[in-house]
Formats: structure tokens, sequence, C-alpha cells
């Protein structure tokens, strides 16, 4: 079940409201965590099992590391939880790229394939994995508190909202809201004011340009335009897409009384790729900084271990995206520049660039390192990467100007303005006091959402880029 279908908009969401505010305030954590286990298990039944499995580990573990006598024994407790928990996600996740690999090295040495029976991914494995770790560490260093019961605990780690693509949350920030959250009229109409701008960015504008990313990835040898195009449009698609389900997230959350942290801040105004990476994906983010570079060390053994630390830190967020080359050449090219920054304005002291230059050279490495994410393997990469830098034919190919529509040229214009003015306006908001003006834009926001339901009829099932991770 997705948040873009009728099944989810006309069904699931208002019964599952109503049945949520006409219950009592102490049994609400039961009937998010029923309504959750139906939006998972809709989707994926036979996985449903799993999660729920991960969540009794993780909350019988917690109970018998606090418990334990000692801080070593403690810490043994919380690296058998992560361990077994990091198990399962390298299992289902990754079992299928090592065997594969394997497979291809046997095949180069001219040895018969070892037998393997393809795993299938459950949606959302990374997102509920990162939150039981998180949560573990946390009650180690004494950041979070024991839950008082497991249903609200269990309703944390499923809840709908953030299940399938995030944000990763911690439960610290969440368990004081389990027990006593806000729940008004104003608060339930911004938050449904929120769902509907996500479901607008998601259906008018990512499902409207994405063939013209299909277009030039998933043909041989794309033209010259058709890369660069293609390369653009993905690049669009692909924030309107999970900018917009997180914000659909945050809205649902709203609604029910809980305030979740932002996942985005204008990332494509990034002056650098560090820059870049503190305003996109903000949760997951903060998650690779505080749970892994630190505890490798981060910049406090030296300037050659710093390095280290972070390039492995993007490595392994580039594999956390995806069992494949591709995503470990995407967390390479960004650790990469990430080390370059680090040694220009550390080492060398070099100013910073001013910002009509800065801002379009890192969207542009933004773009190019995207390549390697959206490509399906390493051949389509180079074969992209020819048609970027004019090995194959110039300008636009016959295929693809089938698919460069006057509307998807319009949508695509219009979310590279959106993405540059909408910083904009926010500022002329604040400065000026612009509130009745964009109160009546935000009206706009109902004849755009029905205009957008009317629409999601006429378009093929499109999930969430971010439910493939």
């Amino acid at each position: 079940m997705v948040f873009s279908s009728y099944l989810f908009l006309c069904a699931f969401l208002p019964v599952t409201l109503i049945i949520y505010f006409l219950t009592p305030q102490r049994y609400r954590s039961q009937v998010i965590l029923a309504a959750s286990w139906l939006f998972y298990g809709w989707a994926q039944p036979a996985f449903l099992g799993l999660l729920i499995g991960v969540t009794a580990f993780t909350f019988a573990l917690s109970r018998v590391m606090m418990r334990a006598p000692d801080a070593r024994t403690r810490f043994r407790w919380l690296t058998l939880g992560v361990s077994v928990n990091l198990a399962c996600l390298a299992y289902f996740k990754y079992a299928n790229f090592a065997a594969d690999s394997l497979n291809a090295v046997l095949g180069s040495l001219h040895s018969p394939a070892l037998p393997w029976t393809h795993v299938l991914l459950p949606i959302g494995l990374s997102f509920y994995i990162f939150h039981a770790i998180s949560f573990l560490v946390d009650l180690h260093r004494g950041q979070a508190e024991q839950p008082r019961d497991f249903w609200s605990f269990a309703a944390f780690i499923a809840l709908f909202p953030h299940l399938v693509a995030g944000p990763v949350l911690k439960y610290h920030l969440l368990a004081d809201q389990f027990q006593r959250r806000e729940h008004s009229v104003d608060r339930f109409a911004q938050g449904a004011q929120r769902f509907m701008a996500g479901f607008c960015k998601k259906v008018l504008i990512a499902d409207m340009i994405a063939p013209l990313a299909a277009a030039a990835y998933d043909v041989p040898n794309p033209a010259f335009g058709d890369a660069w195009i293609g390369t653009l449009a993905y690049s669009i698609q692909l924030f309107f897409d999970f900018s917009g389900y997180t914000d659909m997230a945050i809205g649902l959350a709203a609604m029910m009384g809980f305030t979740f942290p932002e996942n985005f801040r204008d990332p494509y105004l990034a002056t650098s790729i560090t820059n870049f990476w503190t305003r996109w994906h903000m949760s997951l983010s903060s998650w690779l900084r505080e749970y892994l570079y630190i505890p490798l060390g981060g910049n406090r053994k030296g300037p050659g271990r710093t390095y280290v630390n972070l390039f492995l830190t993007m490595l392994l967020g580039g594999l956390w995206h995806g069992a494949g080359w591709g995503f470990v050449l995407w967390g390479a090219w960004n650790g990469g520049f990430l080390l370059l920054e680090r040694y220009l304005n550390r080492r060398l002291g070099r100013p910073p660039p001013p910002i009509w230059y800065a801002i379009p050279r890192t969207m542009l490495l933004v773009m190019l390192g995207r390549v390697f994410f959206r490509s399906h393997d390493f051949p389509t990469a180079m074969s992209v990467f020819g048609g970027l830098f004019g090995q194959h034919a110039p300008g636009l190919s016959a295929a693809f100007r089938l698919e460069l529509t006057t509307e998807r040229t319009v949508i695509l214009v219009l979310g590279v303005v959106l993405v540059y003015f909408a910083p904009y306006w926010r500022s002329l908001e604040a400065r000026f006091g612009t509130r009745r003006l964009y109160q009546r834009v935000s009206y706009g926001l109902i004849p755009a959402f029905v205009f957008a339901l009317a629409l999601l009829s006429a378009q093929s099932y499109s999930p969430f880029l971010y439910f493939q991770f």
C-alpha cells in the first residue's frame, strides 16, 4: 500500500483516523500499531512476521541489556543486538549481490556458478533496522529511556508514515510524544495541507517527468541531449518524489499529533557537496554521522584517519541505498569530493567560491554522481556518461523526442523553477509578511490535490523511489 493510491486515500487513511480519534488516549498506541501492521502487511504479508520479529527481539534484548550488572555486560548485549539486526539486513538486502558477484568471478574463471535462490527484499527493511539499532545504541548511551511498554515501542518502529521510506527517526525524539502529544483542528489542518503538498509533488511533477529519465537510462547509447535532459529530469524527479513522500509522512504524523523532523532543506541550493549532505535526506546524514562516523573515530584521530572515516561512511551510505556496484561507486563519488573539499578548505585555506558559481558547480557534481545511482549496472552508467560527454549522437534521438512532449517539458521547467523559487518565496514571506498572499497560494493546494487525484487514475502504478531502499 502506498500513500499515492486510492486504497490508502479513500479507505485506509479515513478509517484509521476515525478509529484513532474515537479511541481513548491510552489505547491509541495500539490503534497506531494495528493500523501500521495492516499497512505493511497489505503490501508484503509474508514479511510482516519479520517486522514483528525484529521489533520483539530488539525490545526483549533492550530489557536484558539494561538489567545487566555492569557496563561490560551491557556492551556485550548491545553488540549482540546490533549484530543480529545487521545480519538480518545483510541477508535480505545483500545476499543476492554477494552471490551474483561471486558467480561473476567464477564465470570469469570458467568455473561453474554456485546455485542460489533469489532472496526477496522486504520493503522498508533498511529503515526499520536503522530505527532498531539507533534505539539500542541510544539506550546504552543513556540518551533514551527504556520504553514503558511494548506497544509504544512497536508503534514507533512500525509507525506507518515513516515505516517504508523514512525519515530515519530516533526513539527518544518520539518517546514522549507517544505519551503526550497535541491534537487540535489547526494542527490537523496543517498536517492535511502538508500531505496534499507532498501528494502533488509526487503525482504532478515526479511521476510526470519520470518517463524522461527512463528514456535516457533504459536505452543503449543515449544521444547528447537525451543524456543531459534525462539526467536533469532524474534529479528533479528524485527530489520531488522523495521530498514529496517526506511531506506526506510529516503531514500524516501531524494529523495524529506527532512532530517529525524535517528531512530536506533546499538541497539544490547547496554550495558544496559537504553542504549538500547537510541539506539532503538530513535524517540519514545525521544517523550516519552519529552511529557510524563518530564511532569510527570521527575527526578525533588526526587528518588521515578523518579522511578514511569520511570516505568509509559515504561508501557504506551508498551501499545502504542499494546492493549494487553502482551504489558503491556513487558513495565513493560523494566520499571523494567530501575529502577533497575538506582538504582544500582546511589545508590550503581556500576561500569559498561565489554563490553564482558554487551552486551550479555543486548541482553538476550531484547530477553526475547520480548517473551511478540511477543506472541499472556499470555498463549503463558508462553508456550514459558517453552520451553526456558527446561520444554518441549529437542532439536528441528520435525515440527521446517522442517522450519529450510539451507537457513534460513544461513540468520539468516548472520543477526547476519551484526548486529555486520556493526558498526565495519563503524569504519574502519572512521579510515582508506576505502571509495573506501565502495563504491564497496554499488554498490553491485543494484544486491541485483534486486534479492530482483525478490524474492518478490515468497513471500507471508508480511507487516511491525510496521504497526500493
